[in-house]
């Protein structure tokens, strides 16, 4: 008799299944979940306002400027898009079942996901420093 027929059905269930990965990435979809809601509920206020004070590109470019504005904006995208990706990605497993298929998959997922989340920061960056005064000394 072996040894793992003498198990009870909890101890064979208990862990993290056979990939010994699916608690992190459980956890993990979780916490940028419930990041995602007051970031995207101050993110739908600020634009609210923006448009409420006159939606101008200056005044845009302006509130970018504002080193909290920028940060949470980046929050937001990097909890945003590794969401979709984590979220994408039991999507792929749990329905793809060809193996060359899920395999491009997963990689054209963890390459998207992490080249817009790039691209998006990239952009916030250049506007907020878009506005910053230059440091020079006057004529």
């Amino acid at each position: 008799m072996k040894h793992s027929d003498i198990r009870t059905p909890l101890a064979k269930v208990r862990g993290l299944g056979s990939a010994h990965d699916g608690t992190g990435h459980f956890i993990w979809q979780r916490i940028t979940a419930i990041a995602l809601i007051p970031l995207s509920l101050w993110f739908v206020w600020s634009i609210l306002h923006l448009t409420a004070t006159g939606n101008t590109p200056d005044a845009v470019v302006h509130w970018f400027s504002h080193g909290f504005n920028a940060t949470a904006i980046a929050v937001l995208l990097i909890a945003m898009f590794y969401h979709a990706k984590l979220g994408l990605q039991v999507v792929i497993e749990d329905y793809v079942h060809r193996v060359s298929i899920k395999f491009i998959s997963l990689l054209a997922n963890m390459f998207i996901m992490y080249g817009m989340a790039a691209l998006s920061l990239v952009a916030v960056l250049k506007l907020h420093l878009q506005y910053v005064p230059q440091m020079g000394v006057a004529g």
